[in-house]
């Protein structure tokens, strides 16, 4: 039976989605790349598996192109969100989306769902629930070694981990340059996102992204909640900020209470099925 999947992107930064209640597949470490390689696969910045109906609130597994799976993903449960408003998996406006990083509320701003909103839940900068290495603490403003250099770092969790460097000026060969030394750094036990911060005034802040299991990356929505709040931990920004990529632009709410609001769009792109000769090659990986 052939493998169906749709894909789709939010500002750039593509998905899968791959649904079991339609067609299954193992989702194995080799299967995974093989499928998001841009050169022997379909290619893609990861794989939306779901919906998993074994509850009242549908779940979604969100895996990265090297295998590995992650917490949580902006930009995913955007895409998401809009899959299961077409498919009907939800007939309303507002609903839940469980993730591995915690259940998230989705309000579905237009017709068509090309404008979500998502409460991606609260940040936390203590050190163990993100977690880094050391002694329990908040970890803001402090020194890291990378590489060599330098760089005042403040870490933080929403449900999957972060490292933001607040920098002058940002670009795309920064972040390769330090990104998977970053990433990979030995005070981050759970490898970590990168978001080189950039502020523009106290309503705008500009990013480049490096994402733990996939690389330099055009937005990730998840970053942009990360950066923001790390910008108005350190008194930069206010609570509500438009967050800037290359991919585009999502706009951050932070709450009094804690809780983060991700407004932004999702587009779908096309849909397919796996070539035969695909799938085999699928089956073999099988292990």
């Amino acid at each position: 039976m052939d493998v169906h999947f749709k894909k789709y992107h939010g500002l750039g930064n593509d998905y899968l989605v791959i649904d079991p209640n339609v067609r299954d597949v193992a989702m194995t470490e080799a299967n995974i790349r093989l499928i998001c390689d841009r050169n022997f696969g379909v290619g893609s910045d990861g794989i939306l598996y779901g919906p998993l109906l074994d509850g009242d609130i549908p779940r979604l597994r969100i895996l990265n192109p090297d295998g590995s799976e992650a917490e949580k993903s902006g930009n995913g449960l955007r895409i998401f969100a809009k899959y299961l408003v077409e498919k009907r998996y939800v007939r309303s406006k507002a609903f839940q989306i469980k993730t591995l990083g915690g259940t998230v509320s989705v309000q579905v701003k237009d017709d068509t769902a090309n404008l979500i909103r998502i409460n991606m839940g609260k940040v936390t900068f203590i050190s163990s629930e993100i977690p880094v290495s050391g002694e329990r603490r908040e970890v803001v403003n402090e020194t890291l070694n990378v590489n060599g250099g330098d760089y005042k770092v403040t870490c933080l969790s929403i449900g999957n981990p972060h490292c933001v460097i607040p920098m002058e000026q940002v670009s795309e060969e920064q972040a390769r340059a330090i990104g998977p030394f970053v990433e990979n750094h030995q005070r981050f036990s759970n490898r970590i996102n990168m978001q080189l911060l950039k502020v523009i005034d106290r309503a705008n802040i500009d990013i480049r992204i490096w994402e733990r299991g996939a690389g330099y990356t055009l937005a990730s929505g998840s970053s942009s909640c990360a950066a923001a709040c790390a910008a108005h931990k350190l008194g930069l920004v206010d609570n509500d900020i438009t967050v800037h990529m290359p991919g585009g632009q999502l706009h951050i709410e932070i709450m009094p209470d804690g809780e983060v609001f991700m407004t932004g769009p999702v587009e779908g792109t096309f849909e397919g099925t796996f070539h035969a000769d695909l799938q085999k090659r699928i089956s073999k990986s099988r292990v």
